[in-house]
């Protein structure tokens, strides 16, 4: 029995909701624990560090332990996560894991990972030294902190699971080593739908993520109201925070409001994966351009759906489109315009195949069992 611990976001801390009974997190540390849950020689321990005492189960699943540990505001990004690092150590202590996974480098995952006192490796969900380098965090002080710390960890965990090929060739220079392991889908997107999908009247287009410059919805939300502008029968939903305190946020509100009174545009707010899933069946396409992208979970989620991609040809989308009948990536906004129009004038048709790739690649067992070879292997590596 592998003893496992996936230190990860507790999504409770992030978006304060301290009452809230369950722990809850990202889309692709979720499904990673899908794939976990009832999996044969893993016994997972998972770890997050909370500012405020929760409620929570002792279990997510039979094989599948819950930790929260409450760390002081003093014991955060302002003393470079030590008060994390040090909780996170005398837990460990306790249960004597074999090996330890830190979820990213955005907070304090990887770096407790690396400073656990046990065999580790750490998953890169986002790329903070080249977000740094792009100036697309927004928060100066912050950015150029987890970019220095991102590299700190780097050099010092047994490897990297890297999300794409994109990602490989940014942390190889800064890892001993990396492997390449997609992001796995959360098994609900792989359920059968619940509404036989009639084509809409006008075809839907969806775009899901927070609103901000480095996703660039403001200028997808362009693009769409020059087609219709020009006599296409379109709309495009959006679903996400809108992040209205921001500059880019408040500018793209103002257009919001514009296409919704025209009728080529909707804002559906932030959903739950079952509101999501049924707002992607009810939906002909999904678009998504953003500047900069380590993988691209919600693209690989919309092609599980079945729906028709546009997007950004830059990153890990390109990944997740090799080699899939229907997604099309576009260089800039011009092209992403001509792609849709052409779509749209030839019937604006799902494209169902992609599923089934979808499926093959990143279905949450899969990408489970190829963690489980990777720990082995770390471990054997550290043994010889």
């Amino acid at each position: 029995m592998l003893r496992i611990i996936q230190l990860t976001t507790d999504n409770r801390e992030h978006s304060k909701n301290y009452a809230a009974p369950a722990p809850y997190f990202g889309a692709a540390p979720e499904a990673l624990l899908d794939g976990f849950a009832g999996l044969p020689g893993a016994e997972v321990h998972v770890v997050s560090c909370v500012r405020q005492p929760v409620a929570s189960p002792s279990k997510l699943a039979e094989n599948i332990h819950y930790h929260s540990l409450v760390v002081p505001k003093i014991g955060w990004m302002r003393t470079l996560y030590l008060g994390c690092i040090r909780s996170v150590r005398t837990l460990l202590g306790e249960i004597g894991p074999d090996i330890v996974h830190g979820q990213g480098t955005e907070r304090d995952c990887a770096i407790s990972a690396v400073h656990s006192g046990f065999p580790n490796v750490v998953t890169i969900h986002g790329n903070m030294a080249e977000i740094q380098r792009l100036n697309l965090h927004g928060h100066p002080w912050f950015g150029r902190a987890a970019s220095l710390l991102e590299t700190h960890t780097l050099k010092r965990t047994s490897g990297v699971f890297c999300n794409s090929a994109y990602t490989k060739e940014l942390v190889s220079p800064r890892a001993k080593r990396t492997w390449l392991v997609p992001n796995a889908i959360r098994s609900s997107f792989f359920r059968p739908s619940s509404q036989i999908h009639g084509r809409n009247a006008v075809p839907q287009l969806l775009n899901v993520g927070l609103v901000s410059e480095r996703k660039r919805q403001l200028e997808v939300l362009n693009v769409v109201r020059e087609l219709a502008e020009e006599g296409h029968g379109i709309k495009i939903v959006f679903a996400g925070n809108l992040a209205e305190h921001t500059p880019y946020g408040r500018r793209f509100v103002e257009e919001l409001k514009r296409g919704e009174e025209a009728g080529y545009a909707a804002y559906a707010g932030f959903l739950d994966a079952g509101s999501l899933i049924d707002l992607m069946d009810g939906s002909e396409g999904f678009v998504h351009f953003p500047s900069e992208e380590a993988f691209g979970l919600v693209v690989a989620e919309a092609m599980a759906r079945g729906l028709k991609f546009f997007g950004a040809d830059l990153g890990g989308i390109r990944d997740i489109c090799d080699d899939v009948p229907g997604p099309e990536l576009s260089q800039n906004f011009s092209e992403l315009k001509s792609s849709i129009s052409r779509w749209l004038d030839a019937g604006a048709g799902r494209s169902p195949e992609s599923a089934v790739v979808m499926a093959e690649r990143y279905r949450p067992e899969v990408v489970a069992a190829q963690h489980m070879k990777i720990y082995h292997d770390v471990l054997s590596s550290s043994v010889s």
